[in-house]
């Protein structure tokens, strides 16, 4: 089944569909790995990967790049971040094209002025209502698969106050948006408020302020969640002042190889190389297991050397 048809079933189906936060394709084959039904490319981890802080700096093709090995990597839908659509209403037709053609099952696309901010940081500004309307009408125009998703973000919380905040949202669903996303929710007030002054409308949030259960009984559609922006720092920065301070990172930190490679498909290449006689002579798949298997043993006693 195609993934936006996977999602539009989600959808329509009762329950909250939690997307973990993915910066990359080898964190999405984890969060499917280990079970979940959808995953959400981050737009502020993108630029993070890239170097940038989330102030809009990356371009739609870097973007659509990312979520295109995403949508590749893993047989679930993939929920994407798209900015303000990188312009007005014609740039979003084209953002809506290249979004689903790499694969993914919906983005969402906010009221920021161009170029954005994360919706957490000082200083972004919003469009007025109507602006962001005619961008909703060139995205529900320009996509070819009716089951593609749309979400309308609304960033308006912290400019304006939540009464235009909920006076948008109405306003977005109206013109046909899939689901609203209101950004900047920073307490468990605010998600309450969220959903009691919004209980009609398809709702999604951003955080972890509250347990995935609590989302549900408060009748959100989809939740996105558990940072890997934040967790890669923290780990990622322990491990290096480690390093830095005791000459080597305990090899208890590790994964290994096998873990990584066996999550990325390595049992089906090596198939695949024996179905295609790419092997050397004498080589099977079952010998190659049992290798990885004393490698693995190995490799549980001493940290993993830095690969290129």
């Amino acid at each position: 089944m195609k993934a936006t048809a996977q999602l539009r079933r989600m959808l329509a189906a009762d329950g909250l569909i939690v997307a973990p936060f993915v910066l990359n394709a080898l964190h999405a084959r984890i969060a499917e790995d280990v079970g979940h039904r959808a995953v959400y490319m981050t737009g502020a981890g993108t630029a993070a990967e890239r170097g940038f802080p989330d102030v809009g700096l990356l371009t739609m093709t870097e973007m659509v790049s990312n979520a295109k090995y995403i949508a590749d990597a893993v047989n679930i839908p993939v929920i994407c971040d798209a900015d303000t659509g990188y312009g007005n209403p014609l740039n979003v037709g084209r953002t809506v094209r290249e979004y689903e053609s790499a694969g993914v099952a919906a983005i969402h696309l906010e009221d920021q002025v161009f170029p954005k901010k994360c919706g957490f940081f000082a200083g972004k500004q919003v469009v007025p209502a109507a602006e962001h309307v005619q961008k909703i009408h060139a995205a529900l125009d320009a996509r070819r698969d009716p089951d593609f998703v749309i979400i309308a973000r609304c960033d308006a919380y912290a400019v304006n106050g939540w009464a235009d905040t909920v006076e948008r949202c109405h306003a977005y669903m109206e013109a046909g948006a899939d689901l609203v996303f209101v950004d900047g929710i920073k307490s468990q007030d605010d998600i309450r408020r969220y959903a009691a002054d919004l209980p009609d409308v398809p709702r999604m949030y951003n955080g972890d302020l509250a347990t995935t259960q609590t989302m549900q009984e408060l009748g959100y559609k989809v939740m996105i969640c558990g940072s890997t922006i934040w967790l890669i720092y923290k780990q990622v920065r322990a491990a290096y002042e480690e390093l830095a301070a005791d000459g080597m990172v305990d090899p208890n930190r590790y994964g290994t190889r096998w873990d990584v490679a066996k999550v990325l498909g390595l049992d089906a290449v090596y198939e695949l190389e024996k179905k295609y006689g790419v092997q050397d002579v004498g080589t099977d798949v079952a010998a190659l297991a049992i290798a990885q298997a004393e490698q693995m043993a190995a490799d549980a006693a001493v940290p993993t050397p830095a690969d290129d």
